[in-house]
């Protein structure tokens, strides 16, 4: 007998691990097991959609032809982790081998190398090809090069895919239409929401199981709406190519008091755990560009997402862990805020995201980088402590995609291995970007003092304690060369005002992120 074990995000029916098998001749071990739930204490909403999403998954398996062995969390001699399930599916099933498709995380995947020996049985681990990129292929195109510039990559992938492509040529004669694709919010905008869902008999299950056994983790679920199996992905994927895509470029950096989605998708919590896959979701963007649906810029931008960053986010993570979980090139050592966990500040900027997190467990990608990000930045916060953040509050949160994205884009904990420079801002970018400031509590156009934007202050202290790593990058230098007009009363003042701000930061309690 050949055991198929599928991990909560493989729940793809195209799944390699499925294909040229005999049906009769194998079992596949779904498991939910405590071990996955709080190895850091996920949000309520990320643990609901997976065991809903799987449950779901498993019911369908089974009408198709397939015998199932589904292990729930709550079953009487659950060992509540991956091995003691697979070691008594092992005993059950008189099983000859395993057949498993590669983990999205590396703790994962070193457990199942382990398998063989551990079983005794030979172990196939096959190659996940839902990504457009296998890791392979992506430490070959990084061997050699200095640098491992995100948008080298995309124009490869382009070709490879023939994703908006004309011939040789990028569709419209221009790779990335980034620069179109930053506006900020319209006055009177009307923004279409997201497809909503109506929990079934087994998500409402699932609800119950949640609430009954992780009712200290973060976050709410009375607000689940998520889609939990491939058709209703697929229906919520049409939904937003025919409702909200049209927009998505031009906004998609845009933020507004009250509003969560804007013209962003909400498909990525479908698509990491496997219900739509990422060819599917660009090729259905791109028919609707061909069908003149879309205009080029929120096509281009959309696919860049998908093709280029989160493919590339994928390379780097397999690449360079599990170092890149230690990365502290700026030797940041801040414990996180408490005000990350409760919502609690004056910051409106913040407390928008951090609600908005809180609630639906999610926020899109600028509030993420901009708001959420940069904060912890310019505080000094531990990276590791923001990263255990971003891996417990999202629902679309895996490793793979959320240690890169934290560790080397948002906190610049590499040192700009992944990016050329650090993302921070002033106040004056998200005013720019969004409304948030003319009803916050702080006053954006003030620099320094009690009444200041904090992110103003924040944003030349964390220049000047950094100055002998950052002057010399050239991205950085128009900036340096600001700071050195400043008279010294001004630079002591930005620094006195940060510093004062700081010291109001009461750290977050122990055990909220891990037990």
């Amino acid at each position: 007998m050949i055991l198929i074990p599928i991990l909560g995000d493989q729940c793809s029916h195209d799944l390699a691990s499925l294909r040229d098998v005999a049906k009769e001749e194998a079992v596949v071990l779904m498991m939910e097991v405590a071990e996955e739930t709080t190895y850091v204490r996920h949000h309520k909403a990320k643990i609901a959609l997976i065991l809903s999403a799987m449950r779901h998954f498993a019911a369908e398996l089974e009408k198709d032809g397939w015998t199932v062995d589904y292990v729930t969390l709550d079953q009487r001699g659950n060992s509540g982790s991956f091995d003691g399930e697979v070691e008594r599916a092992v005993r059950r099933h008189a099983v000859e081998r395993i057949r498993i498709v590669e983990a999205g995380e590396w703790r994962v995947q070193k457990t199942i190398e382990r398998w063989r020996r551990r079983f005794g049985l030979p172990v196939e681990i096959i190659e996940d090809d839902r990504f457009f990129c296998p890791i392979l292929d992506f430490q070959t195109w990084a061997q050699g090069r200095r640098e491992l510039v995100m948008e080298h990559f995309y124009r490869e992938m382009r070709r490879r895919t023939g994703l908006l492509m004309d011939g040789d040529e990028p569709e419209g004669g221009v790779w990335n239409l980034d620069k179109q694709n930053r506006k900020p919010p319209r006055k009177g905008a009307v923004y279409p929401h997201p497809m909503r869902f109506t929990p079934d008999a087994v998500t409402r299950e699932v609800l119950d199981l949640v609430e009954d056994h992780f009712a200290d983790h973060f976050g709410s679920i009375e607000e689940f709406h998520l889609p939990i199996t491939a058709g209703e992905a697929k229906r919520a994927l049409g939904h937003f190519v025919r409702t909200a895509l049209p927009d998505f470029g031009t906004w998609q950096d845009a933020m507004v008091e009250g509003e969560r989605f804007l013209f962003h998708s909400w498909l990525s919590p479908a698509l990491n755990c496997g219900l739509l896959t990422a060819a599917e979701v660009c090729e259905a963007v791109a028919e609707a560009y061909a069908a003149g649906d879309v205009p080029l810029n929120s096509a281009e931008g959309f696919i860049r997402q998908i093709l280029g960053w989160r493919e590339y986010m994928r390379g780097i993570y397999w690449l360079e862990m599990p170092e890149l979980g230690r990365a502290n090139a700026l030797h940041h050592d801040r414990p996180l805020p408490e005000f990350y966990w409760t919502g609690e500040t004056d910051m409106l900027c913040l407390r928008q995201a951090i609600s908005s997190t809180r609630d639906l467990a999610y926020a899109h990608h600028i509030e993420r980088l901009m708001v959420l990000g940069n904060f912890a930045l310019l505080a000094g916060v531990d990276p590791e402590a923001i990263s255990d953040w971003f891996l417990v509050v999202y629902a679309d949160a895996y490793e793979w995609v959320e240690l890169p994205n934290v560790v080397g884009m948002s906190q610049f904990a590499d040192g700009g291995r992944l990016g050329s420079k650090p993302y921070v801002s002033s106040g004056a970018y998200i005013d720019r970007m969004s409304d948030y400031c003319r009803h916050c509590r702080y006053d954006v156009k003030q620099k320094t003092g009690e009444d200041a934007c904090p992110f103003n202050a924040l944003y030349w202290d964390f220049l000047a304690r950094h100055e002998r790593l950052l002057r010399g990058n050239h991205r950085m230098s128009p900036i340096y060369r600001n700071w050195d007009r400043m008279a010294d009363e001004q630079k002591r003042a930005y620094r006195t005002s940060a510093r004062a701000f700081l010291g109001t930061l009461e750290p977050a309690a122990k055990g909220w992120a891990k037990a």
